[in-house]
């Protein structure tokens, strides 16, 4: 996308952002009648997602040329994504014990979401079980991006080993990235329209305006603490950025578009194909963007792991039990995990929250205290959770190329 049209297109989203806002606050469920605009925008986005990671990830792959490198890179990705995630699950926990949000709370639900109730807790074997599908086309028509990726990951380092007669398949790889690009540039053009469709119609599901305040007047001081600790988080990644990946604000300027359609689709998994094409637009080595983005859109959930922290110890305190060092060594351990397992759909922290709850013997019907500001607060997550996987690709681009100094 030529640098003209990328700023137009990053004022029009955040105008649609506003007017989604605006408008959904005013006219409440009247907005629904918009929201298939917004679906059929984020239908387009998942649209590009499998066969763009596919060709990514095997064209990145195989640009490494040695395998041997695959290991190295792969190893400092998966340091890098359980580093931030521990530091995101630390801070949540500090804020939360700091501002005590669920002390004080007199409501409390017995019902467990409708989504929640029936599933099991998701272990250890099931994160790894799940690294590998037995249906890659069933894994695809249900964008598991996780054994894709594995698969995508296999294939090109077998490619990489076949010499000349796999040159013209990395070239069809190459072609296929390419091409897959230039069309997200072309849905990114819908993006104004859809990201106010997807906030109005949202707003609009909650009752307009004054409803939604008064949801959130009932556990105000909850959603202050995840905000607080979302920010804390997102300030530490830029330290990250500025110390390691060398990069600074114009980084940060040109990630935007992607950070506020995160926020208006609250899916990092849809979000991506922008993703990758902002990183490109900043100067990212192309290796790591193919590389890096797609993994980190699968097991890197920053915001998920300090979201999850901090609703674990809010239910906690709304039910009165006490959390000691030990079980919050237990939250750290199993939050953490459960931000892996976590998928990039929007509201897969409720889901993976079962893990951590039963971790620690909390009723899942705690749950039910957070649906009424889950869908407000999944926004903020998701673009910590981009904005964790660019910070990435910055740093493990640096660890690999030459960067210029930081740019200002």
């Amino acid at each position: 996308m030529q640098p003209s049209h990328a700023g137009y297109l990053l004022w029009a989203i955040l105008a649609g952002v506003i007017a989604g806002i605006v408008c959904g606050a005013l006219f409440g469920p009247a907005m629904l009648a918009v929201e298939w605009i917004g679906t059929l925008f984020l239908n387009a986005l998942k649209m590009t997602i499998i066969p763009l990671i596919i060709a990514a990830v095997v064209s990145g792959v195989a640009s490494l040329g040695d395998v041997r490198k695959l290991g190295r890179v792969g190893a400092y990705t998966v340091l890098y994504y359980a580093s931030t995630t521990a530091v995101a699950v630390a801070l949540g926990l500090l804020v939360v014990n700091v501002i005590q949000p669920g002390n004080g709370v007199a409501e409390l639900s017995r019902e467990i979401p409708s989504g929640v109730a029936g599933r099991e807790p998701t272990g250890f074997a099931d994160i790894v079980l799940s690294m590998v599908s037995p249906n890659l086309v069933a894994a695809a028509a249900e964008t598991q991006l996780l054994p894709i990726i594995v698969f995508a990951l296999l294939f090109a380092a077998a490619l990489t080993t076949t010499g000349t007669r796999g040159e013209t398949v990395i070239a069809f790889f190459d072609g296929l990235n390419e091409t897959m690009m230039k069309i997200v540039v072309w849905i990114m053009y819908l993006a104004p329209l859809g990201i106010f469709a997807l906030v109005a119609a949202q707003l609009g599901k909650a009752g307009g305006g004054a409803a939604f305040l008064a949801q959130i007047g009932a556990v105000g001081k909850y959603v202050a603490t995840v905000l607080i600790g979302l920010s804390l988080h997102v300030v530490f990644l830029f330290v990250v950025l500025r110390v390691i990946g060398r990069r600074g604000f114009d980084y940060l300027r040109t990630l935007l578009r992607a950070l506020l359609t995160a926020f208006g689709t609250a899916s990092s998994s849809a979000t991506l194909p922008l993703t990758m094409e902002c990183a490109r637009e900043a100067g990212a080595d192309e290796r790591a963007v193919r590389f890096v983005l797609p993994l980190g859109a699968t097991i890197n959930m920053d915001g998920t792991a300090l979201y999850e922290a901090a609703a674990v110890m809010f239910i906690a305190q709304a039910y009165g039990f006490d959390m000691g060092l030990t079980e919050q060594l237990v939250i750290f351990l199993t939050a953490t995990l459960a931000a892996i397992g976590a998928a990039g759909i929007p509201q897969a922290g409720l889901v993976t929250m079962i893990l951590v709850l039963s971790a620690v013997k909390l009723p899942l019907e705690g749950i039910g205290l957070l649906l009424a500001v889950d869908w407000f607060l999944d926004r903020f997550r998701t673009a910590v959770n981009v904005w964790g996987d660019a910070v990435g690709t910055a740093v493990i681009a640096r660890l690999f190329t030459h960067h210029p100094p930081p740019r200002d």
